[in-house]
């Protein structure tokens, strides 16, 4: 690969769903894989394979599928941490194995309890182990901008010694400054550089103080060649580096920093729903790039300025990111066969029960909406596919009374494979009423409602909308998801789901 080019390695399934409320079904991390390689990512770092089996399993179906990007899997300077992520990118087209311990005497002393010198005897050992499985390997000097210079120098040059080809230096918790940064990659790259020039110095910044973008483009200008970063900034705390900034940035101003990378920028936005909506973190309006607002204008003079000529207020163009302008023409009439070619054109796989689903779930809505967007079929393809629901619990039937003289009442009938439960409740709205009955229909009294959460999917008063909904019982917590253009038809979708799966949880299977 040419100097001229930055990797991009994307950790939106590992570092991403780290985030606190996030947690991706395998089927779901497997989804978002294929489209970060449509994206054309040039790592995906798939998870942390040691963390659990399901973390395991979904590191172990992308790497067996998912093919163009390397797939990397984490893992501690530990030899089972290393044994297992070897075992579960075995079978990549190309495998990587990124390997960290913490190098800040904070980090060494508090969290590892280990003398300077064993860290770098077991960073030396575990690098050399992890390359005895696959060919590349990385290495990451936790906490590194809280690290003296000198020991992370000398652990960075060791690392390459025993094997690593690629050095990353993460700011691990946001805490330092462009300028500082740069100095610390620049003198990292001239250190390696001395032992091998073709290993690659990475940056992996935190956004705690909102630094996470400006210090990897610093990191980039002081010779990093791989920037680590996650769809729309998602990631532990305030998050990482977003992706679709910091390729932007590269990409709008080439003429500054004078590097490109391999993104295809057109998949950016999709690439943002589709992260949004499978881990419910919601897209900020004014979020850069991939935000609802970034292209739309309210004042007087950017409006007149923007019909005499876009470039007076927009530097980049909403069609470089791939915001859709293109309705999809479906409704109660459309046949099969067309709504499975417009799947296929947005390269959404389902099998041909799914399909099934998905089109009555289209003809209900265009009873409704007399416009189909690819939104809201993305987001029909989504609840149909992914799983929304457990498998054994249906939603049979439910009714609200509320006005302005009653108490709102709501009453449900859930069927759980052939047996029905029905009951009723009361609330302080119709959300809470509905809540109340589903609690006692399914005998999970101590059930109480976490967050919820309403987002639209597509502009009007019969557009969809999406509901998630977080619910504790019995010591266990579930997060569930309904998408309708009715808003309580979609709560009480989020809250069966939710209720669900902490059946399953608190008694086994749900049998009859």
């Amino acid at each position: 690969m040419s100097e001229d080019f930055v990797r991009i390695f994307d950790t939106t399934l590992r570092d991403g769903e780290q985030s606190p409320g996030v947690a991706l079904t395998a089927k779901a991390k497997v989804t978002i894989a294929e489209q970060l390689a449509r994206l054309n990512v040039d790592i995906i770092e798939a998870g942390f394979p040691a963390a659990s089996e399901g973390d395991f399993a979904a590191v172990k179906a992308i790497a067996e599928t998912v093919r163009g990007p390397v797939i990397a899997g984490l893992a501690r300077c530990l030899p089972g941490d290393i044994e297992v992520a070897a075992a579960a990118v075995e079978k990549a087209e190309r495998a990587r194995i990124h390997v960290f311990i913490a190098t800040s005497p904070l980090h060494m002393q508090a969290k590892l309890r280990m003398e300077p010198e064993q860290v770098l005897e077991q960073a030396d050992k575990m690098v050399r182990l992890a390359r005895s499985y696959v060919d590349d390997v990385e290495f990451s000097a936790e906490d590194a901008t809280r690290s003296e210079l000198d020991f992370l120098i000398r652990i960075a040059t060791l690392a390459v010694k025993a094997g690593a080809r690629t050095i990353n230096i993460p700011d691990t918790v946001g805490y330092t400054t462009p300028d500082e940064f740069g100095a610390m990659v620049a003198a990292v790259r001239q250190a390696v550089a001395a032992i091998d020039p073709g290993v690659i110095v990475s940056v992996h910044c935190h956004n705690d103080i909102g630094l996470a973008v400006a210090n990897s483009l610093a990191g980039v200008q002081a010779g990093a060649r791989q920037v680590e970063v996650a769809v729309n900034g998602i990631g532990e705390r305030a998050g990482n580096a977003a992706l679709e900034e910091v390729v932007m940035a590269l990409t709008n101003r080439r003429d500054h920093y004078g590097i490109a990378t391999h993104i295809v920028t057109r998949e950016i936005y999709r690439t943002s729903q589709m992260v949004s909506r499978m881990t419910g973190m919601l897209v900020q309006p004014n979020k850069a790039v991939v935000g609802l607002n970034a292209f739309r204008h309210e004042a007087g003079i950017h409006q007149d300025g923007m019909l005499k000529n876009r470039q007076t207020y927009e530097v980049l163009r909403p069609e470089d990111i791939g915001v859709p302008e293109s309705l999809l023409v479906l409704g109660k009439h459309s046949g099969r066969h067309a709504l499975r070619q417009r799947l296929n054109d947005l390269q959404l796989k389902c099998t041909e029960e799914e399909l099934a689903r998905i089109q009555a779930q289209v003809k209900s809505l265009a009873e409704i909406k007399n416009e189909i967007n690819d939104a809201d079929l993305e987001a029909i393809w989504a609840d149909v596919v992914l799983g929304v629901h457990e498998p054994d619990i249906h939603l049979e039937h439910w009714q609200v009374s509320t006005g302005n003289d009653m108490r709102p009442t709501a009453q449900v009938s859930v069927r759980i494979h052939d047996r029905v439960f029905e009951d009723a409740g009361f609330g302080d709205g119709p959300v809470h009423a509905l809540f109340n009955a589903l609690r006692r229909a399914l005998d999970l009294g101590d059930a109480e409602m976490r967050s919820y959460t309403l987002s639209p999917i597509s502009p009007g008063e019969d557009g969809l909308a999406t509901v998630r909904v977080e619910i504790a019982a019995r010591g266990l917590t579930s997060r569930g998801q309904g998408t309708a253009s009715d808003v309580l038809a979609a709560s009480v979708e989020a809250m069966t789901a939710a209720m669900g799966q902490l059946l399953t949880r608190v008694r086994g299977p749900v049998v009859a």
